[in-house]
């Protein structure tokens, strides 16, 4: 299982870790800031959301 974080000061609101989550755990809030949305066990730890964040405000770690 992975945990995702979104550093909410960091998050500029772009929405790409939000389009490239193939689980849907992603979503983008009132705020215009990405938020975890989904199922945490679904998640499947590929990184991607982490690798296209280049605020790096999205992190994962695996629990």
């Amino acid at each position: 299982m992975y945990m995702i974080t979104i550093d909410r000061d960091k998050c500029e609101g772009c929405g790409d870790c939000v389009g490239s989550c193939a689980q849907e755990l992603l979503a983008m809030d009132d705020d215009g800031k990405a938020e975890v949305v989904g199922d945490l066990t679904e998640c499947l730890g590929c990184e991607t959301c982490v690798e296209l964040c280049e605020q790096q405000a999205v992190s994962l770690q695996e629990l």
